[in-house]
Order: C-alpha cells, then structure tokens, then sequence
C-alpha cells in the first residue's frame, strides 16, 4: 500500500527535491516544444513540396490562398499556442503558483472561521460557555467499502466490477466529511473528491502535495479530522487493516460474487460487531452483480 522513493532520491533535502523536479518538468516541457517546432519545419517543407511537385491537379484557392498556406498558418497558430503554454502558462501558473494560491485560500479559510468564532462568542456567550464546559462528542469512525464475497476490494489499485448506485451511495455518505486513504488510493484519483478533505497516509516522509493533509500514521490521521462528527477511512487494504481497531462502524456494499482479486478488506469478528441494518439491491440493466448495502457498529462492552 505505501509507496518508496528510489535509493539515490533519498536524504535530499524536500526543497531541493522539488527544485530538481520542477526542473525536470521545464526540461521535458521545453524538449516537447522543440520537438513540435521541429516537426513543424519539416511539414511545413512537406506540404510545399507535395502541393508544388506532386499535385497534377490542384483545388481552387480559398478566398485566394493555397489550401496548403491555410495548413501551415494553422499548424504555426498551433505551435505558437505551444509555446505560450510553455513559456508564460506553465511557468507563471506552474507549481509556486499552486503553492501560493493554496496558501491563500487556507488563510483565507482561517480568517472567515476566525470571525464566525468570534460572531459567534459575541452574539451567544451563554450557551458557547455551556459548550465548552461539556466533555466534546467523539466522533463515529467510519470505514466504507465495497467488497465482493471473500472481503476482495479490487486489482492493481483498481475496482474490478462498476457499480453506479454504489458510487452515488458514497458521495452522498461521505460528501462535507473528512476521507482517509492511501497514498496509492489518493494517486488513483483523476482528481480531488469534491466537498471533501482528504487526509492521506503514507510512510514517505517527503511525500507532498496541495490537495490534501499528508500524515504518517493512523492516529494522527485521525487527530487531523478530530473536527469531524463522522471521518471516513476509505482504502486501500492497508490502510483498512490499520483502521479498524479504530472503527466504530462498517458500512459495506456486499457484493454476491467472487472476483479476481488483490487486495482485501481485514476480516472481522462478528462476537465484535452486529449488523444493524441491510438494504438488498437486485442486479439490473446498469449493474451486472447483486449486493446488499450493510452496516454494522462495534458492539460496545
């Protein structure tokens, strides 16, 4: 589940990794655009000499320009495009932008919670002292997964079955509500969840990014969504595995049939925990397999 940096990456200083990084990138940026300008030369060539050379018969000029000049003038739009992207986009809005945009809209976020508090203290004194004096509500750990038969979760960090009603199940559960994953499993994203914060767990102690809270054990992750009445653990296996001692409830989608799998979801005593609720959803013509949508708590002693 936790992912390694390559030996001679490590004991470099964060910073000085992400320079080199970036470095990389503009090398890679500026190469892909020698590369186009390159093959923009030899087809602009190409094209003069199939329409002079080659043509026997040649089209009527458009508003009185050779087709093949209407080729090269939109090919050179298409590089100078390229090369804006290149030379002002992407090293204007490249990743210190992302850094400073980030940290303006966290302080932002800060300054707007500051002043509901302080609105708050001020428009309520009595019942926020009340508040304060009573013992804070702990929060229902949740871990959400959808498994098949035999606890599989999926292949090379992967789903093997797709599941629409599954899908809009958990965005309406875990939507406003911090989510806790893996490194793998956040990577897995095409992007971000939306209305939700992402607290991700991994070993790597450089791991960074601005599109979520990097924490390095479960406890901490836990800590971090401390604010939250219900935070989500929501894969891979590993990151299961360490949740649940942690896990006051289950919410599973059971699946009515055994994949190939890779990864699974730790078993758990059912002396420890008792199913409380069972919703059957029959196969149809959008979803190929039966399942049940379950939910189990942690039987308290």
């Amino acid at each position: 589940m936790f992912g390694f940096k390559k030996k001679e990456q490590q004991g470099i200083d964060p910073v000085q990794k992400e320079m080199i990084e970036n470095a990389r990138l503009r090398i890679k940026q500026k190469r892909g655009l020698f590369t186009h300008f390159i093959v923009f030369l030899v087809g602009s060539v190409g094209l003069i000499i199939i329409s002079q050379v080659f043509m026997e018969s040649k089209p009527e000029p458009w508003f009185g320009i050779d087709w093949w000049i209407w080729i090269i003038f939109a090919w050179f739009l298409l590089l100078l495009y390229h090369a804006f992207n290149v030379f002002v986009t992407k090293r204007l809005l490249g990743p210190e932008w992302e850094k400073r945009q980030y940290d303006r809209l966290v302080g932002k976020q800060k300054e707007r919670i500051s002043k509901l508090e302080q609105k708050v203290a001020k428009e309520f004194p009595t019942p926020l002292a009340k508040v304060e004096t009573e013992a804070p509500i702990k929060p229902v750990v949740t871990m959400i997964a959808a498994v098949d038969g035999n606890l599989g979760l999926g292949k090379d960090n992967d789903l093997v079955w797709h599941l629409p009603d599954d899908f809009k199940r958990f965005k309406a559960i875990t939507t406003g509500h911090n989510i806790i994953m893996g490194r793998k499993t956040f990577e897995g994203f095409p992007k971000p969840l939306p209305n939700r914060t992402h607290i991700i767990l991994t070993r790597d102690q450089n791991y960074k990014t601005t599109q979520g809270i990097v924490v390095h054990d479960m406890k901490t992750a836990l800590a971090t969504a401390a604010g939250d009445d219900q935070p989500f653990i929501i894969g891979g296996g590993e990151i299961y595995k360490l949740g649940l001692p942690f896990a006051d409830r289950l919410e599973l989608t059971r699946i009515h049939e055994v994949f190939d799998v890779d990864t699974y979801f730790p078993e758990f005593s059912k002396s420890q925990w008792k199913l409380i609720n069972s919703e059957h959803h029959p196969k149809d013509d959008s979803h190929k397999h039966d399942f049940d949508y379950e939910t189990w708590e942690r039987i308290k002693k």
